[in-house]
């Protein structure tokens, strides 16, 4: 396991030490989602590993579910395993309502049955993964997860769906969301524009998908 400590100063990540099956990767400075992957499946494949299941270290993602998708992983090598979140009452409502776009726009941009376009809990085939963002100075931010699903399909990955429960912390229960809406929304407009005209430079073919 990598643990990658994106440049965090609130002291969370004091005393993590490296254990035997963990790894942690400490970045000088926030770099954003995307560049923490980055470092982690840089190391990954230094270590002749071919693939990974990513995740946030906050708790909404399921740790239950890591063996099934690395199984299926296992069937399909060649596919991205891309979770799709179960909401409860916890999810903010702006934030359902505002993936439910991306996910059509994704799904225009691919011609693939994407699940969902946002939902950081997946397992990625490391190579491509790698070409795609080592070529492009994007992806570093919250821009990473629909940019690395659009730009994986248009190599040929093809998706595999699967359900999982997700929750959302309350900040009295530890909850902490460092999404910012006006940010954040601006940062995914703009890639969604670049998508689109990216797509349409290099005109449309449907990708597969698996359910």
């Amino acid at each position: 396991m990598f643990l990658v400590v994106d440049g965090s100063i609130d002291g969370s990540a004091d005393g993590l030490e490296p254990a035997p099956g963990l790894r942690v990767i400490r970045r000088a400075a926030n770099g954003g989602k995307g560049a923490a992957v980055l470092d982690g499946l840089r190391a990954a494949l230094v270590e002749g590993f071919t693939h990974a299941l990513v995740m946030d270290a906050d708790g909404q993602h399921p740790a239950e579910a890591i063996t099934e998708f690395m199984a299926l992983s296992t069937i399909h090598p060649e596919a991205m395993i891309l979770g799709v979140p179960v909401f409860d009452a916890s999810a903010p409502r702006a934030r359902v309502l505002g993936r439910r776009i991306s996910n059509v726009i994704v799904r225009w941009l691919t011609g693939a049955e994407i699940g969902d376009a946002l939902f950081g809990f997946r397992v990625y085939p490391l190579s491509p993964l790698r070409a795609i963002m080592e070529a492009s100075p994007h992806m570093r931010r919250y821009d990473f997860d629909a940019e690395a699903v659009v730009r994986l399909s248009w190599r040929g990955v093809p998706a595999i769906n699967r359900p999982v429960p997700v929750r959302y912390y309350r900040p009295e229960e530890g909850g902490i969301s460092h999404f910012r809406y006006g940010r954040d929304n601006l940062l995914l407009a703009r890639m969604y524009v670049r998508l689109c005209g990216a797509r349409l430079a290099r005109g449309f073919r449907v990708r597969p998908s698996r359910h």
